[in-house]
């Protein structure tokens, strides 16, 4: 079992921020934070939030301040590895993210394409989508996605195991 880590954000490319994290730990356990934008992060796209469902007033009452996400995530990931799908947006974002806070980012975020071999990987797509129907969640939120992804990784493990 591994650690997987979902990033939901302002729009994607350049000007984009995080605004969201989700977890789906090892031990079971879910962790899943809004982040409010800082005064220069004026980046919104409202397709991404036609399909996050948060807009940029839910943050500003609820988000937490960057330092705060930051804290919490490292607390979370003290030391551990964790695994996306989208490495390239959600390492940038949690970049921004621990720039903006100024503090060091205490764990590893890799590829989930590091742990499966190529043909897991021509699978992956279609496994998700799967666990997407089955598991029938309502709302697309950052650990809603983590669980999914920890949870097709899982399927694709077990597939192999077979």
């Amino acid at each position: 079992m591994y650690n997987f880590i979902d990033v939901e954000a302002s729009g994607f490319g350049a000007g984009s921020y995080p605004i969201e994290v989700g977890l789906a730990m090892t031990s079971g356990q879910m962790h899943c934070t809004l982040i409010r934008p800082e005064d220069d992060w004026l980046h919104w796209n409202e397709e991404a939030e036609s399909l996050h469902g948060i807009t940029r007033d839910i943050l500003l009452v609820n988000g937490k301040s960057p330092l705060k996400v930051a804290m919490l995530v490292n607390e979370w990931l003290d030391g551990e590895t964790v695994y996306t799908d989208a490495w390239g947006n959600d390492s940038c974002w949690l970049a921004l993210l621990y720039e903006t806070a100024n503090i060091h980012q205490r764990f590893t975020i890799d590829s989930v394409a590091s742990l499966i071999s190529q043909e897991q990987m021509s699978q992956w797509h279609t496994t998700k989508n799967q666990v997407i129907k089955e598991m029938d969640l309502k709302r697309h939120r950052a650990s809603s996605d983590a669980l999914i992804l920890q949870t097709t990784f899982e399927r694709l493990q077990c597939e192999v195991a077979v």
